[in-house]
Formats: structure tokens, C-alpha cells, sequence
């Protein structure tokens, strides 16, 4: 069983970065795409980046284009996003997860980690 455990949150004013880690243990993560997905408080959760098996393929929410970027370090079993020029609506919960199915067909996300806090003040 894979377990994720995300880590890099915290406070940041606007403008500021931070750097989300996402280790995983119990499973490789390089036979896996990986996600990053946010929920703000009262609101549903919500698609951020996601990146293929080998790193060589991303995509992001038109929301964070430009602004955040997912890597992956296979070698280490962990995904990242570098998030900078944060806003306040960036506020929310992060979380990172394992898709099952391949790229480029309808992600099956189906483990996911705790989630870490980020917030933004402005």
C-alpha cells in the first residue's frame, strides 16, 4: 500500500514562494503519473498539475500556468511543485496523489496523501 506524505507548506505573503514536497513510501513512483490538487475552505477540490512517469510530460491548471511548476525526482520517490508569485486565492490545502491509469487517457487518482496547508496572506 502506497502511503504520500506532502510537506513545504506554510505561511507566505503575496508574491513569496514556497516549494511542496511529496515523498512516498510502500510503492515506486516512477511506474506512475502523480497529481497536485488544492481545496480552499467551503470549496470543492480542484485539479493543479499533474506530470507523466518519467517527468517528461506535464499540464497545469490555467490558473497556475506560469506561475507553478511539477517536477519529480524518481530516484528519490518524490514529486514537487514549486509554486511562486503566490496570490491569496492560492490559499488552500495541497495534496499530491498517484494516478493509476496511463497518460493521456482519464486519470484514475486513487491514493492520496494528508495534504499540506498553504496560505497566503496579503
Amino acid at each position: 500500500q502506497v502511503q504520500l506524505d506532502e510537506s513545504g507548506g506554510g505561511l507566505v505573503q503575496a508574491g513569496g514562494s514556497l516549494r511542496l514536497s511529496c515523498a512516498a513510501s510502500g510503492r515506486t513512483l516512477s511506474s506512475y503519473g502523480m497529481g497536485w490538487f488544492r481545496q480552499a475552505p467551503g470549496k470543492e477540490r480542484e485539479f493543479v498539475a499533474a506530470i507523466s512517469r518519467s517527468g517528461a510530460l506535464s499540464n497545469y491548471a490555467d490558473f497556475v500556468k506560469g506561475r507553478f511548476t511539477i517536477s519529480r525526482d524518481n530516484a528519490k520517490n518524490t514529486v514537487y511543485l514549486q509554486m511562486n508569485s503566490l496570490k491569496p486565492e492560492d490559499t488552500a490545502v495541497y495534496y499530491c496523489a498517484v494516478d493509476s491509469a496511463p497518460w493521456g487517457v482519464t486519470s484514475k487518482y486513487d491514493h492520496w496523501g494528508q495534504g499540506t496547508q498553504v496560505t497566503v496572506s496579503s
